[in-house]
């Protein structure tokens, strides 16, 4: 069977980027920016994205283009007869499925609140009233499987219909709209009167509020975010590899993902934090800062019901994205392992994600009794631990080990894929970094994450 290829040079950035680009971006990283101390975070994630997520991201293209497969057959192709690296494709596969069992409810939570937004449900409703509105949603066991449901079935939807038809056209759609709505938000927020010191918190590094609040703990914050935010060690990264043609240089591409990524990042937060100084908000609200924080100051905003509304729409577009790039990594791997069409993996799978996501969107109403992390936390919280602390940074140390080291697939051959076509190539002098230096931090991060 032949592998489909993506239409476009655009389109498999604008994928990548996609899948990089989600809930990361636009709500874990404004809040731990604002927990974190603003300007001085900002500076540590752009250089341990640098140092990390580039070479991790460039090796994970490079397996994929080379080997011409999905994340569970890549090592197949690569390894030398008797090796056992393709086990860990397997352990990819099913990192894959965990993400998208509480991603999925997550992307129903901001399609709930772009219609609450749209319907008015937060108009002339005071700080308390707004907070319970996100308790109650939590508390629906049928909105929130309900949501689930429609972002589980829109997404197989639309893969089910092709690479380029389906997938390549709606996520360019998607990326473009995005970070139009996102400009346009940002310069809404940055106009607000008494805006400046929002700018001030998030652009200009404060070092002595870092020491505060440990140096420590800032760069390890940093330091794992960068290295979330691309979602690298469960080949979502590789399959898009997989898809394109050697026209391309590829630690260039990944530079070209990171800075996408990063401005969505780094655009965000021009929309929030201007925002919350301007209403007198404080930007280390945490978690809450989405749903509880946001809808206040859109309260008080002119045309705030507007405003609100293209945020959640983008918040979905962003969840959204990232969902369709991790459905196509596994529908990809169905094909590969049991040579299923393309329809008949999108249908099964529809049916087994439904099945595997409802603990987490009952985790908050039906199951709120299971704690598995202690007092308070939820289904989704352990979920969520398994994925960020355990399934990424430990297949990037495989993807790493292997890609550069004699017992694995070997520094040339990776250098020889990764510099075929144009632009920005790995030099020589990458080699004793990207062998011995990056995957040890990698293991701190694993270590320190735990």
């Amino acid at each position: 069977m032949e592998r489909e290829r993506l239409g476009s040079r655009l389109g498999f950035i604008l994928l990548s980027a996609g899948c990089a680009i989600g809930i990361g971006n636009v709500w874990k990283f404004p809040y731990m920016v604002g927990q974190y101390g603003g300007g001085a975070f900002v500076l540590c994630y752009l250089f341990f994205l640098v140092i990390l997520g580039i070479p991790v991201m460039t090796i994970e293209f490079s397996l994929g283009r080379a080997s011409r497969k999905s994340p569970v057959k890549l090592y197949n192709a690569l390894e030398k007869p008797g090796q056992k690296w393709h086990l860990h494709g397997y352990a990819a596969m099913a990192g894959n499925y965990l993400l998208m069992m509480f991603y999925t409810t997550v992307a129903g939570w901001m399609l709930h609140y772009f219609f609450y937004m749209a319907g008015g449900r937060f108009t002339d409703q005071d700080v308390e009233a707004v907070g319970s509105i996100f308790d109650n949603m939590l508390a629906d066991p049928y909105g929130m499987i309900g949501f689930m449901v429609i972002v589980v079935l829109l997404g197989f939807g639309i893969c089910s219909i092709g690479l380029q038809n389906g997938l390549e056209k709606v996520s360019k759609f998607m990326m473009l709209a995005l970070l139009a709505i996102m400009v346009i938000l940002a310069v809404n927020s940055i106009l607000l009167e008494g805006s400046g010191d929002g700018l001030r918190f998030y652009l200009l590094p404060d070092f002595a509020r870092m020491t505060e609040l440990g140096i420590g703990s800032v760069l390890l914050g940093a330091m794992t975010q960068a290295f979330f935010t691309l979602s690298l060690g469960i080949g979502a990264m590789a399959i898009w590899g997989s898809y394109i043609g050697k026209e391309r240089a590829l630690l260039g591409e990944a530079v070209n993902v990171g800075v996408l990524d990063t401005f969505v990042a780094f655009v965000s937060g021009l929309i929030i934090f201007p925002a919350c100084f301007a209403y007198g908000v404080s930007p280390d609200s945490g978690p809450g800062l989405i749903f509880v924080t946001l809808p206040n100051i859109f309260n008080h905003m002119p045309a705030g019901r507007l405003w609100g509304s293209l945020f959640f729409i983008f918040m979905f577009f962003a969840a959204f994205s990232t969902v369709l790039a991790v459905f196509e990594n596994i529908i990809s791997c169905c094909m590969d392992l049991f040579k299923w069409t393309r329809k008949k993996a999108c249908y099964l799978n529809a049916i087994i994600l439904i099945v595997l996501s409802l603990p987490c969107a009952a985790g908050y109403n039906l199951l709120s009794g299971f704690q598995p992390r202690g007092a308070g936390s939820t289904v989704l919280d352990l979920e969520d631990f398994l994925v960020s602390n355990l399934f990424l940074p430990l297949g990037s140390l495989i993807y790493v080990v292997f890609a550069t080291s004699r017992y694995g697939w070997g520094w040339d051959k990776l250098m020889a894929e990764a510099n075929q076509g144009k632009g920005l190539k790995l030099a020589r002098w990458m080699r004793l970094y990207m062998t011995y230096v990056l995957p040890v931090i990698v293991l701190v991060v694993f270590l320190l994450s735990l």
